[in-house]
């Protein structure tokens, strides 16, 4: 597997918007493919953020993460994100989001990003408590309960 960024794969920005509406896009959401590809094109950077990381295996892209910036208004004290982490369902459980989320963690250490934050469904943590990340609070955005996660880079 090999890791690549969005700004070197602009083909898979129709995949990667599929993916974010059918996850994240419930009837609340708000999210649409358009918005979501808008999105998704303002973050094809590689030195600054937002930017993706794509998770490629034979030229496939099978998974992606980003990092942004100030995910959540309500923590405007909250700079640098993770979020987006998606595996296709064919490709769970082998290892991907796991090297997606360590590949992001380093990339941000370059960027000279100290702590990261995220949000996560998974209120206990999910892979990210087993990566070290610690529970900052819980909270309900948008109608869903998530954890806030933070983790020193």
């Amino acid at each position: 597997m090999k890791i690549e960024y969005l700004a070197d794969r602009p083909d898979a920005i129709d995949l990667v918007s599929r993916w974010y509406v059918e996850e994240w896009g419930g009837s609340n959401s708000g999210l649409t493919l358009e918005s979501v590809s808008r999105n998704l094109t303002s973050s094809m950077n590689r030195d600054s953020l937002p930017l993706i990381l794509l998770a490629v295996e034979q030229k496939r892209v099978v998974g992606a993460v980003e990092l942004k910036i100030r995910e959540m208004s309500v923590y405007p004290d909250k700079e640098h994100w993770l979020g987006g982490l998606y595996v296709d369902p064919a490709r769970r459980g082998s290892g991907i989001g796991r090297q997606l989320i360590e590949h992001a963690i380093a990339l941000a250490s370059t960027l000279g990003i100290s702590t990261l934050y995220l949000q996560t469904e998974r209120l206990d943590g999910g892979v990210y408590a087993s990566l070290g990340w610690k529970p900052y609070e819980q909270v309900n955005n948008k109608g869903i309960d998530v954890l806030i996660m933070g983790r020193d880079v």
